[in-house]
């Protein structure tokens, strides 16, 4: 069984990239975090995803939808057992599980106005005071966790 990370900054294209491995079952960080909490929410992840893909188990986990730009709770999701699970988004390859990761695929787009442009074509310009705010919680997160220094392959897209 292989966990697999792919980080990076907000608009660098690690969905594209987590949709293109092969035979791997991907988990969104997209599908916990809120503006207001943009990593804390890292237990209900490890209780329903993490534990039981490393005891070999199915997973289950309540992802939050987004209802006019406010989160709340959504659909609950069955994740299969399988033999590649990719953990894909801002904080997905957290120093505290680096010891688990099989790889931590890193992001690259230097340029956070290029980065910014495509977070709001993809989330709306209604978005745009939250993503730059995220922005600079990510550079902060970055800094502390030194994601980009640990992680085995780079992607510069």
């Amino acid at each position: 069984m292989r966990l697999i990370a792919v980080d990076g900054h907000s608009g660098s294209g690690k969905s594209t990239l987590a949709a293109r491995i092969p035979g791997a079952h991907v988990v969104s960080t997209d599908e916990f975090a809120t503006w207001d909490d943009p990593v804390s929410w890292w237990p209900r992840l490890a209780r329903g995803v993490l534990d039981p893909f490393a005891a070999g188990d199915p997973g289950r986990y309540q992802r939050v939808r987004w209802r006019n730009g406010i989160p709340e709770p959504g659909d609950w999701v069955e994740i299969p057992l399988v033999d590649t699970l990719v953990l894909e988004g801002v904080s997905s390859g957290r120093l505290s599980i680096a010891d688990k990761l099989s790889a931590l695929l890193w992001c690259e787009l230097a340029d956070p106005r290029a980065r910014l442009a495509r977070a709001v074509a993809r989330d709306g310009e209604a978005s745009r005071a939250e993503l730059l705010r995220w922005q600079r919680f990510e550079e902060g997160w970055f800094a502390v966790d030194r994601t980009r220094h640990r992680a085995s392959i780079r992607v510069t897209v």
